[in-house]
């Protein structure tokens, strides 16, 4: 049995709905959709140097990587590296290739810290610590019985405060933009952003082909963005790719209002499984999704390997 590594072909709907088969049988905490994984690859920014690799074992897809610098670091030389493969395939040697693979183009760019998320069980840590990745800190996978939940209820909003979805905004999305980037900023990371390209954000996260505008519920405070919980549906499953509330207006509870609105109406629009994911030092949400139902389902842990 050979194993090779090349890039995905994303002109080649075999090529690419294996990635995402094998993404989703890896961590199915996680909407993959090919359209997604194009998506992605081809919309990335060209100072990201982004590329999405499979591993093949005799025609079969086994594992897949993507990686790429973070273009919009103030902080240059630093990357990012995901490595998943197929939970039948493991000991092949897959995921080692991968890493070199991936490493090699990485610091031929110009990367000096990689960063990588790992799944938190003994053989994907011990992989990780063979390779040279150190553990930083943890996040956790959430999932919520939708159908089944009792939600709490949703009331009238309070004075000045109204509830709206990202498709009221549709014929112009800076106001969206401006909260997400505001709220971004304040995400527990490792690495720090300048979120400021507005049409690298259109292409990249307007425009992506999992975001439902319809239902990702938008806070407004005297007629300006405040909260909101940006929804991203693949036709099955329900999940929350981002909670935030500019600073100014915390305390509130204007996130735990627009992730209640937001659950209310997918539970609405038909969908019964809700997943989410946040870091283990992020008090707050993981409060507010604990009040609401959700379930640690997996974890997650942020490893980085310093090159010299």
């Amino acid at each position: 049995m050979t194993v090779l590594v090349r890039d995905l072909r994303s002109d080649a709907p075999a090529d690419v709905a294996a990635f995402a088969q094998v993404r989703h049988l890896a961590l199915p905490f996680i909407l993959w959709t090919p359209e997604a994984v194009v998506h992605r690859l081809v919309h990335s920014h060209p100072d990201a140097r982004s590329r999405s690799l499979v591993a093949e074992e005799d025609g079969e897809v086994i594992g897949t990587a993507q990686l790429g610098l973070v273009h919009d670091s103030p902080e240059p030389g630093q990357a990012y590296l995901n490595v998943y493969v197929h939970p039948e395939r493991f000991r092949r040697g897959a995921g080692g290739l991968l890493v070199r693979t991936a490493e090699e183009h990485l610091m031929g760019e110009g990367a000096r810290k990689l960063y990588s998320w790992v799944l938190d069980g003994p053989t994907h840590l011990a992989f990780a610590e063979r390779h040279g990745y150190e553990r930083r800190r943890a996040s956790h996978f959430l999932r919520l019985d939708l159908a089944n939940a009792a939600l709490p209820p949703l009331g009238s909003p309070p004075p000045g405060v109204e509830l709206r979805t990202a498709a009221d905004y549709a014929d112009d999305p800076r106001p969206v933009f401006e909260l997400d980037a505001a709220t971004v900023a304040d995400e527990p990371s490792d690495v720090e952003v300048e979120f400021t390209d507005y049409e690298a954000w259109l292409a990249e996260t307007w425009r992506h082909p999992l975001l439902d505008r319809e239902l990702t519920t938008v806070v407004v405070v005297d007629g300006r963005p405040a909260a909101f919980s940006v929804a991203h549906t693949d036709g099955l499953r329900y999940a929350t790719a981002m909670t935030g509330t500019v600073r100014a207006r915390r305390g509130r509870g204007l996130a735990k209002l627009a992730k209640t609105a937001a659950l209310h109406r997918a539970r609405a629009a038909g969908y019964t499984e809700a997943l989410t994911g946040n870091d283990t030092d992020n008090g707050p949400m993981l409060a507010i999704n604990k009040w609401l139902g959700y379930e640690i389902c997996a974890t997650e842990v942020r490893h980085v390997r310093e090159l010299g």
